[in-house]
């Protein structure tokens, strides 16, 4: 080997371990832990016959291992982009720009189709920001989101955020200036497996905003409605905090399990799925149940609690 070529090397690792750190002094938080081989090769399985693009971060808060395929790949958020914009609502709250139970007043102008209740209010109704959170994330309220979206000062005041953390590529698009090829591309937001598992961490260990914010934006996300996905594969009495995120072609869901043995944070990204269907076994939905139970076995392997025969019968699907 050549001094030029050994010492371009060098440099090339130089360059890397700068970035890593440069990363970690504007994001402190989101460690990279070592890899666990065993568990990424039983998740590549699982990719691997996924007929679409699929992509797993798994993160062990306890151990500070981590499994990750295509984790750093970008992927639509679809409504998984609320846990961003929750995050933004609860720093205009800090800042004293709003209150947790300011009053507010629904008008017809504000409905937005597809999830949620919020739509089907009466114009004129008199609500306030907590239910419009709690609606955005419990129910994943399309019309609630938009609404905090603005509340919290717009996409580009979110971003701005989500970089300053070093956040690199988690953004929001829709209805934010400058991000029109991207919303085309991805839709509402934008993130990759590793970014918003870290963005999750981050708010269950209360490093973001106060320990006060953190507390309740975590309980906000232990009430999830759309149970029946990944969550599904979880002993309905261990607490978990998550958001999903639904669009044809692109199903995703990001988790933290507060399990016996430690706490761990995974996030399921799909794009390009070929069976784009709305039912309740969808391949994109099953993958996502199947990498949750992989999961919980893993971390919890003396536990014996499997779905009771028939669970499927109680699935909250309106199809």
């Amino acid at each position: 080997m050549t001094p030029t070529i050994t010492y371009r090397i060098v440099c090339g690792i130089l360059f890397l371990l700068l970035a890593n750190t440069a990363f970690a002094q504007q994001n402190p938080d989101a460690a990279w832990g070592k890899t666990d081989k065993k568990l990424t090769m039983e998740l590549q399985k699982l990719v691997n016959n996924f007929r679409g693009t699929a992509g797993v971060y798994v993160y062990d808060l306890k151990t500070h291992r981590e499994a990750a395929i295509n984790a750093d790949t970008l992927f639509p958020t679809a409504s998984i982009i609320k846990v961003p914009i929750l995050v933004g609502i609860f720093k205009k709250i800090q800042e004293g720009e709003l209150n947790y139970h300011q009053p507010l007043l629904y008008h017809d102008s504000l409905a937005h189709g597809g999830s949620g209740i919020m739509q089907y209010f009466k114009d004129s109704t008199k609500t306030n920001v907590s239910v419009a959170v709690t609606l955005m994330i419990s129910h994943s309220d399309n019309t609630a989101a938009h609404w905090c979206q603005a509340l919290a000062g717009g996409g580009a005041a979110i971003n701005s955020w989500l970089a300053d953390r070093g956040f690199q590529f988690t953004r929001v698009n829709s209805q934010t200036p400058g991000r029109e090829k991207a919303d085309d591309m991805y839709g509402w937001g934008q993130t990759t497996p590793r970014e918003m598992a870290h963005l999750l961490c981050l708010i269950r260990e209360n490093k973001i905003i106060t320990p006060a914010a953190c507390e309740r934006m975590y309980r906000d996300m232990t009430h999830i409605f759309w149970d029946d996905y990944a969550l599904s594969q979880i002993p309905p009495y261990v607490q978990t905090a998550s958001k999903q995120g639904m669009v044809d072609a692109s199903r995703s869901e990001l988790v933290m399990v507060n399990a016996p043995h430690g706490d761990y944070v995974f996030y399921v990204a799909t794009k390009n799925n070929k069976d784009q269907r709305w039912k309740p076994d969808n391949e994109a939905w099953q993958f996502a149940r199947n990498v949750s139970a992989l999961l919980w076995h893993y971390f919890e392997p003396k536990s014996k609690w499997e779905p009771a025969k028939g669970y499927e019968k109680f699935w909250d699907w309106n199809g």
